[in-house]
């Protein structure tokens, strides 16, 4: 399993949240990161997901 990194931040660069996660594919990571924004009400915000490797796994500005 690999660790994945959630970043959301505000327009003005305050971060809203830092998670940590294990998945065992970017896909699965895109799919619980994309879950873990919606359950926070973060889906309109700026965020992005990385994995430990430096994969961008995703992101919206």
């Amino acid at each position: 399993m690999a660790i994945y990194y959630l970043t959301v931040f505000e327009k003005n660069g305050e971060k809203l949240l830092d998670a940590t996660f294990e998945a065992q594919s970017e896909k699965e990571a895109k799919e619980i990161g994309q879950q873990k924004l919606e359950e926070n009400n973060f889906t309109d915000k700026t965020h992005r997901c990385t994995s430990s490797s430096g994969n961008l796994v995703l992101f919206a500005r």
